[in-house]
């Protein structure tokens, strides 16, 4: 018997399995109940889903190309890996597909003033990028501890006409972040839509989110078929809040023989505060909205997070990530920061690409795990965004290193 395809949809209260929900407070249930029925109507609607795929095509520069990496392929011993170029986005990271989608879902509800957080920076630059299309008035929040480590990324969004609020409570990083974005949303609600830019959050944003990075495995999935004759032995993808790797698995979700590997950050090592490998050192609790896998202490206290990477040092995960790992379709892993460091020069020497920290993560384990590809093996490469925002936080992580 063939097996039962494999529903990860949420339901009506927007659980995935036991993961998901809305742990909010009551002032933020109205927008979010007026959001998902504004949602549920738009992605059924035709004219917003044409007017969407000319703005990804003509604006955002959709479909991005699947590369061939030659010299890793050789390097990996493998039959061939591409990489989806997710860099190669206006903005430089796939970022812009989920803004671009919720500005246009703003505009339909007449809301004209978006807020956003932004931890590595470049789901902030695709948000102000997108209002500013739109003529909307933009606020977004972002760790003051991040804002030192993307410096770049907060020029390109005051220079896209963005308030940027630097937030300095804890350890001033992407969970912060979150909290101040979700106090600004309540304080205005009427004229505000907050534009979440990972699949995590209270529903309807994990599906909402999904739905809108689903872009890349779609176009992944005919640009394979296309080029290699066949689906690829196994799809690699880092992830933190988990947008860019749901993105790209979603479409191939019941394609069983398809290895699904989503990589985590190591930090510094698994131990308490020195990482953000979720699935690593984590439990089941509650953070922000949703309930999944978050780092926290025996008294249900969000433990601190460490990685190299602005974009993947967050506690917990995206809900549907975790019914993922459950059902045992999803492989998760980690590396450690020296081990993204070295894959950022690895890729940059082998290819003349510089992928963000983030994606380095995932680089580094398709290098680590080089045993296991076998001749035949076709690999992808979710290369969610371009390392030009990271050049200075490498240089800084190696000058530290030779102390």
């Amino acid at each position: 018997m063939p097996k039962q395809r494999l529903n990860t949809d949420p339901d009506q209260h927007g659980y995935f399995g036991s993961y998901g929900g809305m742990y909010v407070p009551e002032t933020l249930m109205t927008p979010l109940l007026e959001l998902s029925t504004a949602y549920d109507q738009a992605r059924k609607d035709s004219d917003f889903k044409r007017e969407l795929n000319a703005l990804l095509r003509d604006y955002v520069g959709r479909p991005t190309p699947l590369y061939f990496a030659e010299r890793m392929t050789k390097e990996l011993g493998c039959k061939a890996v591409y990489l989806k170029r997710e860099d190669l986005c206006h903005t430089g990271a796939h970022k812009i597909n989920n803004s671009m989608g919720q500005a246009l879902l703003a505009k339909r509800m007449g809301k004209q003033r978006v807020i956003a957080e932004t931890g590595a920076g470049q789901h902030g630059v695709a948000t102000a990028t997108v209002a500013a299309m739109f003529g909307m008035e933009c606020v977004i929040y972002m760790g003051e501890l991040d804002m030192e480590r993307q410096a770049l990324n907060v020029f390109r969004m005051r220079s896209l006409g963005a308030e940027v609020v630097p937030v300095t409570a804890g350890q001033k990083t992407l969970k912060e972040a979150i909290s101040e974005a979700m106090r600004d949303w309540v304080t205005n609600i009427r004229s505000t839509h907050y534009i979440l830019g990972s699949a995590l959050g209270a529903h309807p944003y994990p599906r909402m989110v999904r739905d809108f990075q689903s872009v890349i495995g779609k176009e992944t999935r005919r640009q394979v078929m296309r080029i290699a004759g066949r689906l690829p032995t196994a799809i690699l993808a880092c992830v933190g809040g988990g947008s860019n790797s749901i993105g790209i698995f979603h479409p191939f979700i019941n394609d069983r023989k398809v290895r699904l590997i989503g990589v985590e950050a190591g930090g510094l090592g698994i131990r308490n505060g020195q990482h953000a490998a979720r699935f690593a050192g984590g439990k089941v609790g509650i953070l922000q909205g949703t309930k999944t896998f978050v780092l926290q202490d025996r008294n249900g206290q969000i433990q601190l997070t460490h990685s190299v990477s602005a974009g993947l040092d967050y506690a917990a995960i995206g809900p549907e990530h975790s019914l993922l790992r459950d059902l045992g379709r999803v492989e998760y892993g980690h590396v450690n920061d020296r081990e993204a460091v070295d894959a950022f020069d690895t890729l940059a020497r082998w290819e003349g690409l510089l992928p963000a920290l983030e994606t380095a993560h995932a680089v580094a384990y398709m290098i680590k795990h080089a045993d296991q590809w076998r001749k035949n093996d076709v690999l992808v490469l979710n290369l969610s965004g371009r390392g030009d925002k990271d050049v200075q936080q490498v240089a800084a992580w190696k000058q530290e290193q030779q102390r």
